[in-house]
C-alpha cells in the first residue's frame, strides 16, 4: 500500500502488503451465513410500509502504526516459580491484560494463573506507547512473547546446570517444568530458588521492546439486515454478522466481545450520533439527551465468526481486532437501504428525515 510510504508519520514512510488475509473466505462464509443472495433478490422491488433490505461491505484496517509505535515489556521469575509480568500498555476493558498474560504463559509453559499482572504504572512498568491505534495485541504482545522467551532461555540455561545437561537449547518449558528430550525434568520452583538463593545467585528476568515496519491488516467482511419504515423513515437492524480475519486469535471471548462492541459503535455512527452546528458555527448538539448513543436494548442481533490466518510478523500469529469492527456497519447499512428502498444515503447518519427526503426524491 503506497499511501503509507506516502504518509509516513514525520519520517519516510514505508511500504506495506499483505502478507496475510481470509478476505475471500470471510465474504464466502457470509453470503452463505445470510443466505444473501436469495434474500437481496426477494427484496427487489417491494411495497408496503415496512421493506426489508440485507447488504455488505469489505473492510480493512492495521495494527499498530508502521515506524513509529514502540512497546516494552518485563517479567521476572519468583521463587515459588510464578512470573511478574510488568507492561505499560493499559486494559481499558479489552482484556488486553489477560491476552498478555496467556501470550507469556504460552512462552514460559504455565498456566495463566501463574503470570501476575502489573500494569500501566509508569512509575515502574516500561513505556508503551498507549492503548490506540489497534496495537496492544500485536505490538504489546510481540514486546511480551520476547521479553518471556528471554527470560526462558535463562531458565533452561540454569535448568541446564541443575541437571547437567550439555544444551540448554534442546530444553522445553511445559507444565512449570524444564524437561531434558530423554523426559528428565526440574521444576519451575526448585529453578527459581536455585539461582536465586543457592547455585550462581542471580535473578532471572528480562525486558523487551518491540517495533514494527509493518502494520499487518485485519480484513473482515460485514452484513447488515434491516426493516425500513418508508412512512416513518425509521431504520431498524434486525442482524449484523461480522466475519473477521484478525490472524491467530489469542483469546477467542474477548477477541468476540471487542467485535460486538465495534459494531454497537458503528450502529450509532450509522443511524443516530451527529454533532450539528447552526448557520454561524455554534454547536446545537450539547448533551447525551439530544446526541443519541444506541442502548443496550436497541441493540440487534449481534454474530462474529474468526477466520483465522497466521501473521507471520505478529505475536504467535496475532493482528488487531478492535477499530476494524466500527467500519464496515454504516456502509453495509447503506447497501440494505439501496436493496430495500432502491435510495442510496451517502451523508451519516442514516436519520428518519434523511430517508424521507431521499425516499421522496426518488419518487420524483
Amino acid at each position: 500500500m503506497c499511501l503509507s510510504k506516502a504518509l509516513g508519520e514525520g519520517r519516510e514512510g514505508t511500504e506495506q502488503a499483505l502478507q496475510s488475509t481470509a478476505l475471500e473466505q470471510c465474504v464466502a462464509i457470509g453470503l452463505k451465513a445470510t443466505d444473501f443472495y436469495n434474500k437481496r433478490k426477494a427484496y427487489q422491488n417491494q411495497t408496503g410500509d415496512l421493506r426489508k433490505g440485507i447488504g455488505m461491505a469489505v473492510v480493512i484496517h492495521g495494527s499498530a502504526i508502521a515506524g513509529l509505535d514502540m512497546a516494552s515489556a518485563s517479567i521476572k521469575i519468583n521463587d515459588d516459580g510464578s512470573f511478574n509480568l510488568l507492561i505499560g500498555a493499559t486494559d481499558l476493558g479489552t482484556g488486553s491484560d489477560t491476552v498478555l498474560a496467556q501470550i507469556a504463559a504460552e512462552e514460559l509453559g504455565v498456566p495463566l494463573d501463574d503470570i501476575i499482572v502489573y500494569s500501566s504504572d509508569t512509575d515502574f512498568t516500561p513505556f508503551d506507547k498507549g492503548a490506540y491505534a489497534s496495537s496492544t495485541t500485536y505490538l504489546s504482545g510481540e514486546a511480551v512473547r520476547k521479553a518471556a522467551a528471554e527470560a526462558a532461555r535463562q531458565i533452561r540455561e540454569h535448568a541446564a546446570l541443575l541437571l547437567r545437561y550439555p544444551d540448554p537449547a534442546q530444553m522445553i518449558l511445559a507444565d512449570r517444568k524444564v524437561l531434558t528430550p530423554e523426559g528428565r525434568s526440574v521444576s519451575l520452583t526448585e529453578v527459581a530458588l536455585s539461582s536465586l538463593h543457592q547455585l550462581n545467585q542471580h535473578q532471572i528476568m528480562a525486558t523487551a521492546s518491540h517495533t514494527s515496519q509493518v502494520s499487518p491488516p485485519p480484513t473482515a467482511a460485514q452484513f447488515a439486515e434491516i426493516t425500513v419504515n418508508t412512512k416513518t423513515g425509521i431504520i431498524q437492524v434486525d442482524r449484523l454478522l461480522m466475519l473477521v480475519d484478525c490472524g491467530r486469535v489469542i483469546n477467542p471471548i474477548t477477541a468476540a466481545g471487542q467485535v460486538e462492541g465495534g459494531m454497537a459503535q458503528g450502529l450509532g455512527f450509522a443511524l443516530t450520533e451527529e454533532m450539528l452546528f447552526d448557520h454561524e458555527g455554534h454547536q446545537i448538539t450539547t448533551s447525551l439527551a439530544s446526541y443519541h448513543i444506541p442502548r443496550c436494548r436497541e441493540m440487534p442481533i449481534m454474530d462474529v465468526i474468526f477466520v483465522q490466518t497466521d501473521e507471520p510478523s505478529g505475536p504467535y500469529g496475532a493482528k488487531s481486532v478492535s477499530e476494524i469492527a466500527i467500519d464496515g456497519v454504516a456502509p453495509a447499512i447503506a447497501s440494505a437501504i439501496h436493496n430495500a428502498t432502491g435510495i442510496w444515503l451517502r451523508h451519516l447518519p442514516y436519520t428518519p428525515d434523511k430517508v424521507l427526503n431521499a425516499l421522496e426524491e426518488n419518487r420524483r
